[in-house]
Formats: C-alpha cells, sequence, structure tokens
C-alpha cells in the first residue's frame, strides 16, 4: 500500500523532492491506544475499549507517508495534486504561532497553531487496495521543516520532559529555519524572474541577427569595435558560448 502512495508522489509529480514511507512501530501504537482511551471514552462514553474491529477508524496515522519539496511555493500544486488523486476526508495545516496563514484559510483548511513550532500540512486519506476501507496519514512540508521535524522530534523524545534550555533553543533553531525557508522562496524567484528577462534577451537577438548577414555578422565578431552592428556586442557578451553557437547556427540555416 505505501508503495502505491510513494510512486504516485515521486514519479508522477515532479514538485516533490523525496518521498518517506513508515509504518508505525507496534510498541508506539500500544502506548498511543492507551493514551486515546481517556479521550475515546469521553467521545463514545465509559465502556469503550480498542480493539482489533476498531483501532484502525480511531488511529489513523499507522501508516504515514511524508512528502518533502523545496520551496514552499510549491505546496499549492502539491495540494492539489493529492486532492485530485485521494479521497481526502481530513486536512490540517499545522503552524507556528505568528506564520501567515492566509492561504490555508483561502483553501477552508484548520490551522492548528504548535507551540514547538512544527510546521507541516497533513491530509488523511481514504482509499480501498482490497475491500477493506485504509486510512493513511500523508504529511507535506519543504525540506527545511523536515530537517527541524526530525531533529525536534529526536531531542524532545529522548527526555522524559524537555529541559528548559533545550526547548528555548530549539524555538530559537525553528526561527532561523523559518527563516532559510523565505530565503529559498526568495532566491528561487529571483532565479525565474533572471530566467525570463534572459529569454526576453535571446529573442531579440535572435531578432537581430536574422536581420544582419553571415558576413556582417562574423565581422562583428571579428571586428566589433569597427562594425556598425557594434551596439550588440555587449548583449551578446551576457549570453553563454553554448547558447551563443546555437543562435548562430539557427542563424545560418
Amino acid at each position: 500500500m505505501s508503495k502505491q502512495f510513494y510512486f504516485r508522489l515521486k514519479y508522477y509529480y515532479n514538485k516533490i523532492h523525496s518521498v518517506k514511507t513508515r509504518v508505525k512501530d507496534p510498541k508506539r501504537l500500544l502506548q498511543k491506544l492507551v493514551r486515546k482511551t481517556p479521550n475515546r471514552r469521553e467521545k463514545y462514553g465509559d465502556n469503550f475499549n480498542f480493539n482489533i474491529q476498531n483501532y484502525k477508524d480511531e488511529i489513523t496515522d499507522i501508516m504515514g507517508i511524508r512528502a518533502i519539496h523545496i520551496f514552499k511555493d510549491d505546496w499549492e500544486e502539491i495540494h492539489q495534486f493529492i486532492t485530485n488523486k485521494w479521497d481526502v476526508i481530513e486536512t490540517v495545516a499545522n503552524i507556528r504561532e505568528g506564520d501567515n496563514v492566509t492561504t490555508f484559510e483561502e483553501k477552508s483548511i484548520p490551522v492548528r497553531s504548535r507551540v514547538s513550532g512544527y510546521r507541516s500540512v497533513h491530509y488523511l486519506v481514504e482509499f480501498y487496495p482490497t475491500n477493506e476501507k485504509v486510512i493513511a496519514e500523508i504529511q507535506v512540508r519543504t525540506i527545511f521543516e523536515e530537517g527541524y521535524g526530525e531533529i525536534d522530534h529526536r531531542l524532545r523524545y529522548s527526555h522524559v520532559e524537555i529541559p528548559e534550555i533545550l526547548k528555548s533553543n530549539l524555538l530559537l533553531f525553528n526561527r532561523i529555519v523559518g527563516s532559510a525557508d523565505e530565503m529559498a522562496s526568495l532566491i528561487n524567484e529571483l532565479s525565474k524572474e533572471w530566467s525570463s528577462k534572459e529569454n526576453e534577451l535571446l529573442k531579440i537577438i535572435e531578432e537581430q541577427i536574422k536581420k544582419v548577414s553571415i558576413a556582417d555578422f562574423f565581422y562583428l565578431i571579428v571586428f566589433p569595435e569597427n562594425s556598425k552592428y557594434s551596439s550588440y556586442v555587449i548583449a551578446l557578451s551576457t549570453i553563454e558560448p553554448f547558447s551563443l553557437i546555437s543562435i548562430i547556427l539557427f542563424a545560418i540555416v
């Protein structure tokens, strides 16, 4: 079952950097059943007990899939992909207090503020690999959030009660991770903008080259300062050699 999710997420959608899958450890599952019993008795009555028939309906993260992406802006397309591919029965956005939640509010996604600063969007999806219904949890986060989440989880679970100095430094680390995510998004946008301007410049140069005879063109390359087309030398000098050769060949052909 986890392989089905892995291949759909990793190989059918290129916005996802990597995918992790796991089945909940039996010991941790038992601990969670014990921990959740009081809550379920409040919900269903004092006679409620977990059993082989009902535990899969109540514990929804037995099978987990984590989809990791590089840039924050990629999430919206990944969200669309997941909601189109599977029957999503619940979505929750885990955020740090103070985060911008506009995107989630526009999509009517409930927001859960986490004291630890944990950030991740969780989806519960329902599917039928056989005649039996299966509920799985898909977690979507950036590569920076993944790094922080792994470190936070390991350190918190290694203590009965997390020391205050460790807690405060984890929160500081969380802010640094958030800044790194924003910086990565900024660099990505700058790269897109630069590529767009570069493509525009290449088109202009291609159009100008078509107007130049082959003899004039090579005269321009050999004696740029004496050429009547010398105004294009600066533009040509900014192009990578391979791209320039491509343009020349295109013009000749």
